[in-house]
């Protein structure tokens, strides 16, 4: 599912917004997918955006919840990274759709 539109921005490999610690960061692809918790018996939505830098690689796991349950996780470069420091990451690569994503057809 790579690529999936209902996400704010489409994959892309442009360079993005500086992170600080890496350089040249790039979003690789952004996915979409069913997770399951180990403290919670429903199945959520999750994004996974991959990454690439000169440091390597590593992917940034959005999971959500009730919006005070969204959390993040890192793997690759991300590893051992704080909540805070991911989320700047996240919106930070998080690819930018050069168009509205929302329109209103006309029906009639």
């Amino acid at each position: 599912m790579s690529g999936d539109s209902s996400h704010p921005g489409g994959p892309s490999a442009t360079p993005a917004t500086p992170v600080p610690g890496l350089t040249e960061p790039r979003a690789l692809s952004l996915e979409r997918f069913a997770v399951r918790t180990r403290d919670s018996a429903v199945t959520r939505s999750a994004w996974r955006l991959a990454v690439g830098c000169e440091q390597g690689d590593g992917a940034i796991i959005l999971v959500e919840g009730a919006p005070a349950e969204t959390f993040l996780r890192g793997e690759g470069i991300f590893l051992g990274w704080s909540p805070e420091r991911l989320g700047m990451a996240y919106r930070a690569l998080l690819p930018r759709s050069p168009s509205p994503g929302f329109e209103l057809n006309q029906l009639g």
